[in-house]
């Protein structure tokens, strides 16, 4: 196929490229109608990695405006999401992103560039970063950092001779100079953002809250004598302003709230940027600037306000310039980032110094647990091996009921119904999924069908069930302290909690030789009882279960199929999608041994034939007249879809 004649060759062309998951951008002007890339010094755009062939391609651009790429190397190359082997050519637009790995590749449009609100998010902030960074540098060498946040913390003395020496190098360092205008504009509109959002959050207030994780990571830090009253006022303001063009008072809760302005502020940021004159961009940018570094120094740095978020569900630090939040089941970047490494790992070290547990090279892996119930994993080097790592798993700060589950689509009514019912009659439940998939917070709603009366000993490795009901025995399990001892397991509280008269035993998780004891304890009196077993599906638990017994003890395999056949009632099932979403995609039964085969046989009482609700199968329980005589259940459970079709 004959291609358009080549355009002049004093045409200039712009590319943009970084490696992956940087936020730096490197870029290149070259000249001409043909760009090479590889590692090759030769190369018109030089990408310095063993990856990357020594002429990995080259680009031609054409007089239509598209653009045309050869893979000459021996690597695939991806432009758009088509994977491009070597030998073979592509046409593209210039707006179509290439990725040679590790590198991201993009071409400057004669048009402006359209970026994602993410992108324009990450590199505002990576600029800040930047500039807080050299702020910090200043900082240690006027002040004592370590001894003001260690000996006398936040005090109002502490904090106003900080802020004025941020306000001294921002005057040394020029940082409102005339030719940063457009720069700083942007930047006190990022400023603004997070103010509107940290003022929602402040403002909310609950009685099923069950502990207040804004007392934990308190950031208002602010003393009056450093507040201006006119730029407060003016600051309110535009807050009221943004409140009103966004209509947020009609929204039903603050997530809501706080994920309209999170997506639509760029939309609305140019009606308030006409009241943003200079002195108001300063107030505002010096505030974020003091905020941010009072964090670092008193509090969480960038994870402080990630903490507080409702919308925040789990906050992942990969390196110190990879923050990624789980936000609506969805795993995204934050846009924020640590000003270095070592202000990470003094962050971790702060993280888990509130909770009584130290980390350092030669403990360099770390469990704990926040006083909100949050989990909290790190893992510093020379484990981790491209810096500090850090998971937090924020324990939610609503409790979630049964209803919650059926109108977020996760469990059908008559489902719901059928757990209730299974629940007082005492049927041991097994509710299984993988990470993340919300088995925990399953195991929290189906136990608050447990009857008031009943004992109910909880076991788990970091606390983050709690029940309703009065009469529980929380337990807890322990690591090996520094000379080793003073462990105590999940298998050693399950064997202490059959001492302790329990009506039911709910164990957090099984993960090992615990599921063997959990088991027996089902078999021998403590029926009703509930765990959580890692697995892809129903027919999976039983793989799993079996394996985890072996775990424990060395027992003959038919003997291990009779107990769990004998001791489990249901399997609940729930996935987490592909957009986050979390469901129960199946509900089964236990029905005993195959007379043939002698292992466990499963009957499907729920699953999700159109994959789209959880519907009854047709099959009854086996226990059902039991719940039909206790009247716990009828029967119209099973047919309640069908009469919500009938007019």
């Amino acid at each position: 196929m004959a291609t358009a004649p080549s355009p002049p060759t004093d045409l200039l062309t712009k590319i943009w490229f970084n490696k992956l998951n940087e936020s730096r951008r490197s870029s290149v002007e070259v000249r001409g109608h043909e760009i090479s890339l590889g590692r090759d010094p030769d190369c018109d755009v030089v990408l310095r990695s063993p990856l990357v062939s020594r002429r990995h391609a080259v680009i031609r651009k054409l007089d239509d405006g598209m653009l045309e790429l050869h893979n000459t190397g021996v690597n695939s190359c991806l432009v758009g999401e088509t994977e491009i082997q070597g030998g073979q050519r592509v046409v593209f637009s210039n707006e179509t992103k290439v990725r040679i790995w590790p590198f991201t590749i993009s071409f400057e449009s004669e048009r402006r560039a359209t970026f994602t609100r993410g992108e324009i998010e990450a590199h505002l902030r990576n600029l800040v970063a930047q500039l807080e960074l050299r702020i910090h540098k200043q900082l240690l060498e006027r002040l004592d950092l370590y001894e003001m946040e260690s000996a006398r913390g936040a005090t109002g003395d502490n904090i106003l001779l900080l802020e004025n020496n941020i306000e001294d190098v921002c005057r040394e360092l020029d940082v409102f100079a005339e030719s940063n205008a457009e720069l700083l504009e942007e930047i006190a509109g990022l400023s603004l953002r997070d103010h509107a959002i940290n003022q929602l959050i402040l403002e909310t207030g609950s009685d099923d809250t069950v502990f207040d994780l804004a007392a934990l990571t308190s950031n208002e830090f602010d003393v009056p004598a450093t507040l201006v009253p006119e730029r407060e006022q003016e600051l309110h303001g535009l807050l009221q302003l943004l409140r009103q063009k966004m209509s947020l008072e009609e929204l039903p809760d603050v997530s809501a709230k706080i994920h309209k302005v999170e997506s639509h502020f760029l939309e609305v940021f140019p009606i308030l940027r006409v009241h943003l004159h200079a002195e108001l961009r300063r107030y505002l940018i010096l505030r974020m600037l003091k905020k941010d570094l009072k964090d670092i120094v008193f509090g969480y740095g960038p994870l402080q306000d990630l903490l507080r978020a409702p919308t925040v569900s789990e906050i992942m630090v990969v390196r110190s310039d990879q923050i990624y939040v789980e936000s609506s089941g969805v795993i995204e970047k934050s846009g924020r980032r640590f000003i270095s490494e070592k202000v990470t790992e003094s962050i971790i070290e702060r993280i888990v110094a509130q909770v009584g547990r130290r980390i350092d090279r030669s403990q360099p892996l770390v469990d704990a647990r926040l006083p909100d119930g949050s989990r909290v994993n790190a893992i510093i080097p020379p484990l981790a091996l491209f810096g500090p790592c850090l998971t937090i798993r924020k324990f939610p700060i609503q409790r979630l009921t049964m209803e919650n589950l059926i109108e977020y689509g996760t469990i059908s009514d008559s489902a719901a119904k059928f757990l209730r019912a299974a629940v007082i009659d005492q049927r041991s439940i097994l509710i299984s999924g993988g990470t993340g998939s919300g088995k925990t917070t399953l195991l929290n709603v189906v136990s608050s069908f447990i009857p008031f009366k009943e004992r109910v000993v909880t076991i788990e490795d970091t606390a983050e069930l709690r029940l309703h009901q009065e009469h529980v025995v929380a337990l807890e399990s322990r690591p090996a302290n520094v000379e080793g001892s003073g462990e105590y397991t999940i298998r050693d509280l399950v064997k202490n909690a059959l001492r302790m008269r329990p009506d039911r035993i709910i164990v957090g998780e099984c993960r090992g030789g615990e599921a063997l004891d959990m088991v027996q304890a089902m078999n021998t009196g403590h029926n009703g009882s509930m765990t959580t077993v890692h697995a892809n599906s129903s027919e999976e638990v039983l793989q799993r279960l079996e394996l985890l017994m072996l775990m424990g003890a060395e027992l003959p395999i038919a003997s291990i199929h009779r107990q769990i056949a004998s001791a489990i009632d249901l399997i609940v099932h729930i996935d987490r999608l592909p957009n986050g979403r979390r469901v129960i995609g199946q509900i089964s039964e236990v029905t005993g041994l195959h007379p043939q085969t002698k292992e466990v046989v499963l009957a499907h009482l729920f699953n999700r034939r159109d994959g789209r609700t959880l519907q009854p199968t047709g099959r009854l329980p086996t226990f059902v007249d039991e719940l039909i005589d206790k009247n716990l259940l009828d029967l119209e459970f099973l047919f309640a879809r069908k009469q919500k079709r009938t007019p």
